[in-house]
């Protein structure tokens, strides 16, 4: 990421400080009616025999369950549309919340957003909540013209003349889809609520539903965010991952510097552990799911510090010891070759004079010349050897990959040096190469003092044990135990006439855990945005 900062310009909400509206966000709990309860529970039941291999996957999977799940959670019509209309679900809150808002701003024709993306009209008929929300807010008083679905806006003309009405405050209750009414959709003039009946997968969906109300041009200075969930449903769960999701995003796309590394989380089903942890209400199972990630993580962690063991006793061994010997013996060429310049001093007022093909030159402009045309004598790009300079050998070469001809003097070791077009200058940088040798062996004696404390430094951190060793050895333990009281419910399961009834299928190892009290957690609201320190909410 830092270096994909150093191409891309990231911005985020924290850094630009933009003047949009301050949004205050409510998640609703609804209990769940007795209908829906046992609907979760056969979720359970068909999770159990999807997971025992006993369906084929054409007719039931776990994809299958958990998008009956969110349709449970949502409303229980639609899983059965004969089913009773609960009065206490999170549909019929939602009515009451926005008819609440609708007749608070009458005044100021204030409008608001539904968001559901299940269940939306087809027109054939069949029960959706969107027909339903409309049928509920036109029998309370809401005019007909002041509620409208996106849906109904399918061409660009039809969707931009909608979206005039709701910022001219002409319709007040628009009802859509993060798919139709998400990006694009500039509507925020008079928005003062959004309401999310379900939940979508991804962290952007919620972010671009918000970012329809919490948005510069919005004449409101706090506006309302409204999550609804249904207790032992397939909600909160939802509503968790979605956070774990955006945990990992914030990770990345942040004003702050990154972390080291991330965990990858992108599902859209859930698994059967999972299915059965909220079905059964076992806290064991959540305990153990938590545990099953946490351990693989300290395994990998450990494999890391491992591997990190293994590499710092290589250089140990053979990298350090070879490095520390090769700048030593640079330090020692260099100082000899620092006693030959010395040794053939060059005077300031007169040229000390240079031999090139067995001809002596005493001066510098024609020792210089002599240089330049030596590079068109050349017969290949390889070394030559042309003559003496100062005690060091004198060679010419060709660096095509420089495109430049380069003086190598040379004595223990070799120093190339450019050539130029000034002849006089050329001889100023055989100088200046030869001169700065003082700087040469300052630099080899702080190279050597780093591979001394790099040696140190790694055989400090050989001797240290993996810090975290303990951690994993408790938690590896209470897996462990975890799983065998698991195994002994499963086993003792196995002699209930329903596990004796399929003998071909792998019985569910939480089979016996379904009539187990659900203890529901109280759920986050999802917060899209970052906060003023740069973290997700």
């Amino acid at each position: 990421m830092n270096m994909f900062k150093e191409a891309a310009d990231i911005k985020t909400s924290d850094q630009l400080h933009l003047p949009v509206p301050e949004a205050k966000f409510e998640t609703v709990v609804v209990k769940p009616s007795e209908i829906q309860q046992d609907m979760v529970k056969s979720l359970s039941e068909r999770a159990a025999e999807v997971h025992s291999g006993a369906v084929d996957p054409s007719v039931d999977n776990m994809l299958k369950i958990t998008s009956d799940g969110r349709k449970i959670g949502l409303d229980q019509r639609l899983m059965n549309p004969l089913t009773p209309d609960d009065p206490d679900s999170k549909l019929n809150a939602c009515v009451d919340n926005v008819l609440r808002i609708w007749n608070e701003t009458k005044e100021d024709n204030l409008t608001q957003l539904i968001f559901c993306d299940m269940s939306t009209p087809k027109g054939d008929g069949s029960f959706n909540v969107y027909d339903d929300i409309r049928t509920k807010l036109l029998a309370a008083g809401v005019p007909e013209s002041e509620v409208e679905f996106i849906h109904n806006a399918d061409t660009e003309g039809k969707k931009a003349d909608l979206f005039s009405k709701v910022r001219s405050g002409k319709v007040r209750v628009l009802l859509g889809s993060t798919a139709k009414m998400g990006a694009g959709t500039n509507v925020q003039t008079l928005l003062v609520a959004v309401h999310h009946l379900d939940v979508g997968w991804r962290p952007s969906d919620m972010t671009q539903r918000n970012g329809r109300i919490i948005r510069q041009g919005n004449k409101n200075k706090q506006v309302y965010v409204y999550n609804y969930v249904t207790e032992g449903t397939f909600d909160a769960y939802l509503w968790q991952t979605l956070e774990n999701k955006q945990k990992f995003i914030s990770q990345i796309m942040t004003s702050k510097s990154p972390m080291r590394s991330c965990d990858d989380v992108d599902e859209q089903a859930l698994s059967y552990a999972e299915v059965k942890a909220l079905c059964a209400g076992d806290p064991r199972i959540r305990e153990k799911m938590d545990l099953d990630v946490q351990v693989a993580r300290l395994k990998v962690l450990r494999s890391d510090y491992q591997n990190q063991k293994y590499r710092l006793e290589d250089k140990l061994l053979k990298h350090y010891p070879e490095e520390i010997q090769k700048a030593k013996n640079r330090i020692a060429a260099l100082k000899n070759d620092a006693q030959i310049a010395d040794a053939h001093p060059q005077d300031k007022e007169n040229f000390c004079g240079m031999t090139i093909k067995g001809m002596v030159f005493d001066e510098k402009k024609a020792s210089g010349e002599r240089l330049m045309l030596a590079c068109k004598e050349m017969p290949n790009a390889d070394m030559m050897l042309l003559g003496t300079y100062r005690g060091f050998e004198l060679n010419i070469r060709f660096d095509s990959f420089k495109n430049e001809h380069q003086i190598v003097l040379r004595g223990e070791l070799s120093y190339p040096v450019p050539l130029g077009d000034d002849p006089r200058g050329n001889i100023v940088r055989l100088d200046n190469a030869i001169g700065n040798f003082a700087d040469r062996i300052a630099d080899a004696e702080a190279a050597l003092d780093s591979l001394e404390q790099q040696k140190q430094a790694a055989e400090v951190e050989i001797a240290k044990p993996f810090a975290q060793e303990e951690e994993l050895q408790t938690k590896s333990a209470r897996l462990a135990e975890l799983d065998a009281l698991l195994n002994m419910e499963h086993q003792s399961s196995r002699t209930e006439p329903e596990a004796e009834e399929k003998p071909d299928a792998r019985p569910s190892v939480l089979a016996a855990l379904e009539e187990k009290a659900d203890k529901v957690e109280p759920v986050r609201p999802f917060k899209s945005y970052l906060d003023k320190d740069g973290d997700a909410r």
